[in-house]
């Protein structure tokens, strides 16, 4: 697990935080790497990480399954970009600039300027 994480924090930037489940092997990593390069990356444990992740994605992948696939990567890419972004919007999880959250619809009208 360690090289794992070596391998994640070398191609990305060193988080401040680590939000992982509650597997004994990836707090075991996460703590080797911290004593092995003296960072003090914090953990952050959740027991139903995987699940709550699974849950989000069952509507997405309700939407994709009779697609029946994907011809190429840049298509895939583009249609599953769109598709979280819809359900980013019914989630009231994008914001205005002034902080406020916009409605789906003001939201669309936003993205078409």
């Amino acid at each position: 697990m360690l090289r794992f994480f070596k391998k994640a924090i070398r191609t990305n930037v060193k988080p401040g935080l680590a939000s992982i489940d509650k597997s004994g092997a990836n707090k075991a990593g996460v703590t080797d790497y911290n004593e092995e390069n003296a960072t003090r990356i914090k953990i952050r444990q959740y027991k139903y990480l995987n699940n709550v992740v699974e849950q989000d994605h069952r509507f997405i992948k309700r939407i994709t399954r009779p697609m029946l696939g994907f011809k190429n990567f840049l298509c895939a890419q583009a249609t599953l970009a769109g598709i979280e972004r819809v359900r980013m919007l019914k989630k009231r999880q994008m914001k205005k600039i002034a902080g406020d959250y916009a409605s789906p619809t003001e939201f669309f009208y936003a993205l078409a300027d």
